[in-house]
């Protein structure tokens, strides 16, 4: 009997996994230009913010609390390539890929013209960083929330040597072939109690590729140390919760200090998403510190 339900679990595992490498095997390739990303357009201020999603999530992250900013600001949302409802094909998903995607929507939406502040969560708060390093003349300034950075890929192991076996896996040699299970483990019976239930349900909008190349070629492979060089004076605004494990707020404290026009706020009690559990105050975080860059230039 037992050998019957072992064989019938891997029968189970291998025909999920087996789907989810096909999907990714007959995807057409990446062409940046008749493969648009998903977005939307929302809000009628004079300012503007576009906001950047983290692993596996969607445009959808953002729509907590809308009523505190859409009067004042403009407000681009934005699919990653590979997630939500942006396109799925066969891509390296480095960041060079994700960036050049972003860019030419943000050029056509006019978020190019120095009034725009980006807003990003956990892989979204790097691309956002790398995005201001390359276009620092495109952005007032950028605020990172959740920022996973690391010296070295090494660094990042020994961390999650001490977490849970299931992130373990989820990050280790085998994660993707983890990866490829995820429309099993991302269920309701495994949902966390720090996600909303859309942004849980977006969570399974990705392919293994997607979610595998993004984590190792822009998490664990980003050297923002050196990226960032070059824009340490750009105004930025670093949230991080002092209990995140996923990116530690010692990090991010040790990064935050080599820029001079910057101010990481710490929030007590937060966890990697800390803006899901008070989005107003996150909004208003980030609505004080812009004001009062312009307040500074105006005086």
């Amino acid at each position: 009997m037992l050998a019957i339900i072992l064989l019938t679990l891997l029968g189970i595992l291998f025909s999920v996994g087996g789907y989810q490498y096909l999907k990714v095997a007959i995807a057409p390739e990446y062409d940046i230009e008749t493969m648009p990303l998903n977005y939307e357009v929302l809000g009628s201020g004079d300012k503007k913010l576009l906001l950047i999603h983290g692993l596996a999530g969607s445009k959808n992250y953002w729509k907590q609390d809308l009523a505190k900013i859409n009067g004042t600001y403009t407000l681009l949302l934005v699919d990653l390539l590979g997630f939500g409802d942006s396109p799925k094909p066969q891509s390296n998903y480095s960041l060079k890929t994700q960036l050049e995607a972003l860019e030419k929507l943000i050029v056509k939406e006019g978020f190019n013209k120095g009034q725009t502040v980006i807003v990003g969560h956990s892989l979204g708060a790097i691309i956002t960083l790398s995005l201001l390093a390359e276009h620092p003349d495109w952005f007032a300034g950028a605020t990172a929330i959740g920022l996973p950075v690391f010296e070295s890929k090494e660094r990042f192991t020994k961390q999650m040597s001490d977490d849970s076996l299931f992130e373990r896996i989820a990050v280790g040699p085998y994660g993707k072939f983890f990866c490829m299970l995820h429309p099993i483990y991302i269920s309701k019976w495994f949902k966390p109690d720090n996600l909303t239930d859309k942004v849980f349900s977006d969570s399974k909008k990705h392919t293994w590729q997607s979610y595998y190349n993004s984590f190792n070629g822009i998490i664990l492979r980003t050297d923002l140390y050196n990226k960032t060089k070059k824009i340490r004076d750009k105004r930025i605004l670093f949230i991080q919760g002092n209990e995140d494990k996923v990116a530690p707020i010692a990090n991010v404290k040790k990064f935050a200090s080599l820029f001079t026009n910057a101010r990481l706020i710490q929030v007590s009690g937060g966890d990697h998403q800390l803006f899901l559990k008070e989005p107003s105050k996150v909004w208003e975080r980030i609505q004080d510190f812009f004001d009062e860059q312009e307040l500074n230039i105006k005086t």
